[in-house]
């Protein structure tokens, strides 16, 4: 008499294999249902004979691909081995059938449950950004890619609500540390570290909502956490001063004894947050380009009026040394390169500290371009601050003018700048008009 395990054993057999493999895909796709069919594409007589004894039908060898459904191969298996199909699938295998459909389901659920806090945060329904961001990661696989895996199931809401925690912070509020926010948010001061999977999520946040692309480097990466008052690092954060006087013990002392030498001075955000300080001066002149604060250094001197620097794009150490001017009674003048993202910092900074700008409208700006519009003369510009390509050839010829690039900004102080940029289409930059800002700081030093 034929045992249950010697029939299994049976099955083993390279006659069954293929059948019981197209059975097993069977019973995987369709839920275990046996109310379905498989087909086998007949390689040799004994795999014939092998489906012919399970149907109990007769096929001519003439015919190729035999069909078998999956309930009456239940009834043999059944009555050969006390074993239902699938577990004498499991019993060959040696592992569980598994179940696609419930997997599908689950996988859409547990997606469904990681976009939720996304779809349900106000920020979902207010600002464009934050629905491109979304967008592009749930289609590039990112959202597959964490939902996969139980340690990362929750991050997209944990960058859900660091992004909530940015946009709810009021502007020229306390900056904050990546560490500190990354506690507030997850409870783990790493958690934002460079590489993490929150970090990477929330930083392709920023620069969507930013208009730059996604940050490569270690610099990159602090100006874009900067942009938003988060602290990366608060020696990196820093502004470039000149003849900046000013009373406090330590960084009030530095600055007064390097403007008595009219010697430019890096100032820190960790100084700042180190040493108390005031000021006590009517006028603070502001410019992007050190190159201008090197010139002012080089021609006035110590005589120069006090002039700090953004070197670029804004930092939390200038905003937080701005503040302390206006807060000391100091009135700001704001002038920044004449192209998109110059004229957006301008902008920034005006509303921001109430500054005023300087030498910033539509008669500068054609001033400067008709002065002398040549590439050559200003800084090239990559992709990310949005210039544009150097061309060859005569003084004041279009080729060689660097065009304007990215999206257009409004200058509510005089809307004809961003008319004559726009009709223009090129840029020009501070240092290519360093001319008249030294001009005006030399009339100040007279009492003009």
């Amino acid at each position: 008499m034929t045992s249950a395990s010697d029939a299994v054993e049976r099955y083993r057999g390279a006659e069954y294999r293929r059948l019981l493999r197209a059975a097993r895909r069977g019973l995987e796709n369709n839920g275990g249902s046996l109310d379905a069919t498989v087909s086998v594409e007949v390689q040799g007589e004994a795999e014939r004979n092998a489906i012919i004894g399970i149907t109990g039908r007769y096929r001519d060898p003439s015919v190729k691909r035999i069909r078998v459904t999956l309930r009456d191969l239940d009834a043999v298996v059944r009555a050969g081995t006390e074993l239902s199909l699938a577990g004498l699938l499991e019993a060959i295998d040696g592992r569980p059938l598994a179940n696609h459909p419930a997997e599908a389901a689950r996988a859409l659920a547990t997606r469904r449950e990681a976009l939720r806090p996304a779809e349900e945060s106000p920020l979902h329904e207010s600002a464009e950004w934050f629905r491109t961001w979304l967008g592009a990661v749930s289609r590039n696989g990112t959202v597959g890619r964490l939902v996969a895996r139980p340690e990362t199931v929750g991050v997209l809401a944990q960058a859900v609500r660091v992004l909530e925690f940015l946009e709810d912070r009021p502007e020229g509020g306390v900056p904050v540390t990546l560490a500190g926010l990354a506690a507030e948010v997850t409870d783990d001061p790493k958690a934002l570290n460079h590489r993490t999977t929150l970090s990477t999520l929330v930083l392709r946040a920023l620069a969507i909502r930013a208009g730059v692309p996604l940050p490569g480097t270690a610099e990159e990466r602090r100006a874009l956490w900067d942009r938003y008052e988060v602290v990366v690092d608060d020696l990196a954060s820093r502004i470039l001063v000149l003849n900046l006087p000013a009373e406090g013990e330590g960084l009030g002392e530095w600055l007064t004894g390097a403007a008595r030498f009219g010697t430019p001075f890096q100032v820190t955000l960790h100084q700042l947050n180190t040493f108390p300080l005031d000021l006590r001066v009517p006028v603070v002149h502001v410019c992007e380009n050190p190159a201008v604060l090197r010139r002012a250094a080089a021609e006035l001197g110590p005589g120069c009026p006090p002039l700090i620097c953004t070197e670029g794009r804004p930092s939390t150490a200038f905003h937080r040394l701005a503040a302390i001017a206006v807060r000391d009674g100091a009135r700001l003048r704001y002038h920044g390169d004449f192209d998109w993202p110059g004229v957006d910092m301008a902008g920034a900074v005006v509303r921001r500290h109430g500054a005023e700008p300087w030498r910033m409208t539509a008669a500068d700006y054609l001033a400067g371009l008709a002065g002398d519009g040549k590439a050559g003369n200003g800084k090239p510009r990559n992709a990310e601050a949005g210039g544009g390509e150097v061309g060859g050839g005569e003084a004041g010829d279009d080729e060689e003018r660097v065009r304007l690039s990215g999206r257009p900004v409004p200058t509510p102080w005089d809307p004809g700048l961003a008319d004559a940029m726009s009709e223009h289409g090129s840029a020009v930059y501070e240092e290519a008009v360093a001319d008249p800002l030294l001009a005006d700081l030399r009339m100040q030093i007279l009492g003009g």
